[in-house]
């Protein structure tokens, strides 16, 4: 055999074994290493949809299978994921999980295959209401601050159950912990703003200043979800589900008053509400918070940490301002490259009146133009 045909037998036989040792495809989102949000191993962008109802539908009523039509309306408008609750918003909601599991399961089951067949991702918030974890364990809502809690544990209970049973699934994009938590830490006027007291919804008879939330206790409650996600997924993000921290946070974890943060002092809360192993960075655009993005994008770059806009939108009908409003935020998630952003509301009659988005009613027009969006996003990165 001549010298030449022994190299390019040996190349060929190194390359199938490195091709052999190489590591598999990691399903949904995953960060590299120098913050690029990454899907199928290339950096991704994509604006999908809050779907806030598709699990809770059928979880509150078990023959209400309409998710599946709406995944159909979001893959023929290649809208590619959703944000949804994944859990029952009211602790009485969450009365089948304990008491009948399989029966529960079956139900989310069928949305994540629904989610499959339509090729939709999925990015599942599983402590969504702030007291309804705290409620099911008997206990204050400060115990979310408390690692060795009743709290954190039914937490990281249903957390193991949610994650370890959709590992494999190529619809599960990602994890999130809750909505907004951080928009509740340290108000001046917190006794004002407490949970509701809703005992046939299972909520605590009663509300007191341990139900008041400071931004220590949500951001333990952050990293605890956290390490409980990474015990059994090493790579999909993981989310706060965070709003962009108030115009006064720093000033209300100090000392609990409504003084304008400088800059910095924004940069410092909006680090701290998406503590490690978090992954993501996450904020709620609305009105004015257009002005807010370029600033939080050179933060979350800093950080290592994709942005994740998990909600933006205009309520109402449709007028020359809110197709203003809502061109300009939508114009500036594209421009500033956001990485994920999901347009609040899809499918959620609930909110017919305000912000209640569907393919066929008075706001399509917004579902429209995110499909368009996502169209120029597709054709600048190839895809």
């Amino acid at each position: 055999m001549n010298t030449y045909r022994l190299l390019v037998l040996l190349v060929v036989s190194l390359g199938v074994c490195v091709g052999a040792l190489a590591d598999p495809p990691k399903l949904g989102l995953s960060v590299r290493a120098d913050g690029a949000l990454v899907k199928d191993g290339k950096p991704f962008r994509g604006i999908g949809v809050d779907y806030f109802s598709a699990f809770y539908r059928t979880l509150i009523k078990a023959d209400d299978t309409s998710y599946d039509a709406g995944f159909q309306v979001l893959q023929d408008m290649k809208i590619p994921f959703v944000r949804m609750i994944g859990e029952g918003f009211w602790p009485s909601e969450m009365k089948l999980y304990f008491d009948n599991p399989a029966e529960y399961f079956r139900r989310f089951d069928a949305v994540v295959r629904s989610a499959e067949k339509h090729g939709i991702g999925l990015i599942p918030s599983l402590c969504w209401n702030t007291c309804t974890f705290p409620d099911l364990a008997g206990e204050p809502c400060d115990q979310w601050g408390n690692p060795q809690s009743k709290t954190i544990a039914l937490m990281q209970r249903y957390t193991k159950d949610v994650v370890t049973r959709y590992l494999n699934s190529p619809a599960i994009w990602g994890w999130e912990f809750g909505n907004e938590y951080n928009l509740s830490a340290d108000l001046p006027n917190a006794s004002e703003w407490r949970p509701p007291v809703v005992p046939d919804l299972g909520t605590a008879k009663s509300r007191s200043a341990r139900d008041e939330l400071t931004h220590d206790m949500v951001r333990t409650a952050f990293a605890e979800f956290a390490k409980e996600v990474r015990k059994y997924d090493p790579d999909r993000i993981i989310d706060t589900g965070s709003g962009f921290p108030r115009a006064s946070a720093w000033h209300q974890r100090q000392e609990k008053s409504w003084t304008k943060d400088t800059p910095e002092q924004y940069a410092e809360m909006l680090v701290g509400d998406n503590p490690d192993p978090v992954d993501v960075i996450s904020v709620h655009a609305y009105g004015d918070d257009v002005n807010r993005i370029a600033e939080t994008m050179e933060i979350a770059r800093k950080a290592h940490k994709p942005l994740f806009a998990g909600e933006f939108g205009v309520e109402g009908a449709k007028t020359d301002k809110s197709v203003k409003e809502f061109t300009e935020l939508l114009q500036t998630i594209e421009d500033e490259r956001v990485p994920l952003a999901a347009l609040w509301v899809y499918d959620h009659n609930d909110q017919d009146k305000s912000w209640n988005v569907t393919a066929t009613n008075e706001r399509a027009w917004q579902l429209q133009a995110v499909a368009k969006a996502n169209e120029r996003i597709r054709a600048e990165e190839g895809r």
